[in-house]
């Protein structure tokens, strides 16, 4: 069993049906998403417009009732601190947003599960998991 962090673009990509995405999860895996992530999807679905709205709003409403989110605690604030000091020293900018979601695998001991995984290459302390 790995403890998995679900990274947004995890989420939509696995929504829009992407073949193979599934393949990044084993059925003992546990599971969960950072609180960023729920805020990331809900922005999605509140500006999308009329006919995909409720979908992603749908998806939201999911993810909240089926998977535990992490919030964002102390811990995940000095990763994410310490994470962003080191993008910065080493002049690769990242997303504030891929760095909490970064900081709070990090703090709680999760693989990242992503779509995306450059977001999140070379991240000390950040294990990677991606097609």
């Amino acid at each position: 069993m790995t403890r998995l962090l679900l990274d947004t673009t995890f989420l939509i990509d696995r929504e829009r049906g992407d073949p193979g995405i599934d393949d990044l999860i084993e059925d003992d895996d546990d599971v969960a998403v950072a609180a960023i992530t729920i805020a990331e999807l809900r922005v999605g679905a509140l500006l999308a417009d009329g006919p995909h709205r409720a979908a992603r709003a749908a998806l939201v409403d999911h993810v909240v009732a089926e998977i535990p989110v992490l919030p964002c605690g102390i811990e995940t604030a000095e990763a994410h601190a310490e994470l962003l000091a080191a993008v910065r020293a080493q002049g690769r900018p990242r997303g504030a947003h891929d760095l909490m979601i970064a900081a709070t695998a990090r703090a709680a001991g999760r693989t990242v599960v992503t779509a995306g995984a450059s977001a999140f290459i070379d991240l000390a302390g950040v294990a990677v998991r991606s097609h």
